[in-house]
């Protein structure tokens, strides 16, 4: 049985949402996002690759700064593993719901998620790496459950992805620079070009964040 979100009143999760786009603020020295146009009367699948402990509230302050203020958003959600969830059990009160990949739960999250997905103004978050790994991995392995996922939703579904990276350079404090994607519609949805485009605009990405000197090719 999988753990669903209850979500607390609007102007709670909305107030708890103020308070953490403070504190990223204080804890990070630039927070950049390069943003992209947004569909209307549509929902939103926010993909992010997957390097840290402050995946999720980063995901949070994008979902805030970059797609809040264009689009009204009914709900906001995000996908977590049962086990993690258990033990932080008022995640789902900010709209956490489980799932145990290779479960006989497996499906029923999908399912869930997918009937978020069925009605515009809600938004998911989710990783599709599926694990951490390194914001320097010139290569995405990302996970065929969004295969399964998407076939079940229902109306308009924006698919988008971000990859976040940090630097220091002069501060103490690390910048996060979001490089956004907007990755089409669920309906037209092709996993193999979806995986070549988001390996492709995550690479350039790298390249543009980084100061660096052309290196010469062997």
């Amino acid at each position: 049985m999988i753990i669903k979100a209850k979500l607390l009143p609007r102007p709670i999760f909305m107030a708890a949402a103020r308070l953490l786009m403070w504190f990223l603020k204080k804890r990070f020295n630039k927070m950049v996002i390069h943003d992209v146009p947004l569909q209307n009367n549509s929902s939103y699948l926010l993909m992010c690759n997957h390097l840290s402990f402050w995946d999720g509230f980063w995901a949070c302050y994008l979902a805030y700064q970059a797609i809040y203020p264009k689009q009204k958003l009914n709900g906001f959600y995000f996908m977590i593993l049962k086990k993690q969830l258990q033990k932080n059990l008022w995640m789902r009160y900010f709209g956490g719901f489980s799932i145990v990949p290779h479960s006989k739960t497996y499906i029923e999250s999908l399912s869930y998620t997918a009937e978020i997905l069925s009605k515009p103004g809600n938004l998911v978050i989710m990783f599709p790496q599926g694990n951490l790994e390194s914001q320097y991995v010139r290569h995405i392995e990302i996970k065929d459950g969004i295969c399964k996922l998407l076939p079940m939703v229902k109306g308009k579904c924006q698919l988008l992805w971000s990859s976040n990276l940090t630097e220091y350079f002069e501060s103490l404090k690390p910048s996060v620079y979001f490089h956004m994607l907007d990755c089409g519609n669920h309906d037209d949805f092709n996993f193999e070009a979806f995986k070549i485009k988001v390996n492709q605009h995550h690479q350039q990405a790298i390249k543009n964040q980084f100061r660096f000197t052309e290196e010469p090719i062997n």
